[in-house]
């Protein structure tokens, strides 16, 4: 049978060895027995704030709420409850595990993938700690849909398009308002497809990787099921704002998110370095729980628009394939608009008395400067007049008033002939 592909790549840890903050004890992680292949061990707590939850900030939205009420599914490897970070009552339900037969509860990981996407949408802050999720009062639904991305001889295994389509509708019919789904492939399952439809219906927002599968920049693959209608595709960058290399190009890619080198939760404890638009996805999902938070009233549909429409601008410009409609932005997703008041009514315009006295005193002064323009003309023609006749009787007088002949003037001007040579150097 055709499966679906994990999209995250390889992680890049950053420790190997178990280290607890001051008073933190390492937190015992409890899967049922048998149900891990090769567990991942806990890793380091990392101090420093990551660079993605620098960029973002989403803690300036948090005055507006932080995401409390609003139900995340994490449709993935499962989710360790028993991460410090994660592990506050209430935070992590206990879910369903669709990959093992048994009923077992999908609060529980193997390899950390579904431990750190929940980590991003909603770990708690911590003291000491850098790391924290975007919306760290949502709560998180785990679905366990695979166990491992990785196979023993280091190929990339593979869902069962059953499984995963069976996990997105438990997710739809748990109430969830968000479904992340940090998992893409090349195929069109019907069954996912099917899915997907049904949990749109039910008004839940669906989020999904872009896939990883990208080489060739100039190439367009398909991406399932992040082309789905009603989902929300999301590519990667790295602290540059450059698409991570990888990071598929189409038209279903509608938002990007930080995905090179990101910090996350690991199971068990601490904290791991990752790559992937597995991990870009969770950034979306966080801030449409704050959007679903903070504006109750917005369908799905309104909130993909809205993420959509606060994006911060990007590299490739407003809908490329590479970057879609920009980078997602916590903070303005969940502010832009929210003063919905309109703008305070202007107070009747009453007009005040005319000033007589003012009106007075600016009439007498242009009558004022008028009269004296015009006695300043009539002085100058006077004067000129003067100087005219100054000039013209004596002389009539001594003509006693005749007319005087003027010469004549020559039909045609003289013509002064050059002589024959001109030297211009006189010779000896």
């Amino acid at each position: 049978m055709r499966r679906l592909r994990m999209a995250a790549a390889v992680a890049v840890l950053a420790m190997t060895v178990p280290q607890a903050l001051g008073g933190a004890s390492v937190a015992n992680a409890a899967p049922p027995a048998g149900a891990c292949h090769d567990a991942a061990p806990a890793r380091a707590q990392v101090r420093a704030q990551p660079w993605a939850q620098q960029v973002l900030a989403p803690e300036r939205a948090w005055p507006h709420g932080r995401g409390a009420g609003v139900l995340v599914a994490v449709v993935d490897s499962g989710v360790d409850a028993d991460h410090p970070q994660l592990r506050r009552p209430g935070k992590v339900r206990e879910g369903r595990d669709f990959y093992l037969s048994g009923g077992h509860p999908g609060a529980f990981d193997c390899v950390s993938h579904g431990t750190g996407v929940a980590g991003i949408i909603a770990a708690d802050p911590m003291p000491g700690i850098g790391f924290r999720g975007v919306a760290p009062d949502a709560e998180i639904l785990p679905v366990r849909v695979s166990d491992r991305d990785l196979g023993d001889q280091g190929e990339q295994l593979r869902i069962d398009p059953q499984v995963v389509a069976n996990g997105v509708r438990y997710a739809a019919d748990q109430g969830a308002k968000v479904i992340n789904l940090s998992l893409a492939g090349f195929d069109d399952f019907a069954v996912i497809r099917d899915a997907v439809a049904y949990a749109v219906a039910r008004d839940a927002l669906v989020v999904a990787a872009a896939g990883n599968g990208q080489r060739d920049a100039t190439i367009a693959f398909p991406s399932y099921p992040a082309s789905y209608d009603g989902v929300l595709g999301v590519g990667a960058v790295d602290i540059d704002g450059a698409r991570m290399t990888g990071s598929q190009i189409g038209s279903y890619v509608d938002l990007v998110a930080p995905g090179a080198k990101v910090l996350t939760t690991a199971r068990v404890d601490g904290h791991a370095y990752v790559d992937g638009t597995s991990f870009a996805t969770p950034f979306v999902s966080g801030t449409a729980a704050l959007v679903r938070a903070a504006w109750p009233r917005l369908s799905a549909a309104e909130v993909a628009r809205r993420l959509i429409a606060t994006a911060a601008p990007s590299r490739g410009g407003n809908g490329s394939a590479a970057y879609g409609h920009g980078l997602v932005d916590p903070y303005r997703a969940v502010t832009d608009g929210l003063d919905t008041r309109g703008p305070d009514a202007l107070p009747a315009h009453v007009p005040l008395p005319p000033d007589q006295a003012r009106l007075d005193r600016i009439a007498s002064e242009e009558s004022t400067a008028e009269t004296a323009k015009w006695g300043t003309a009539a002085a100058i023609a006077v004067l000129t007049l003067v100087v005219l006749l100054a000039l013209v009787v004596p002389r009539g007088k001594r003509r006693r008033w005749r007319a005087d002949r003027a010469e004549a003037v020559p039909v045609e001007p003289a013509t002064v002939e050059p002589p024959e040579q001109v030297f211009l150097i006189s010779g000896r």
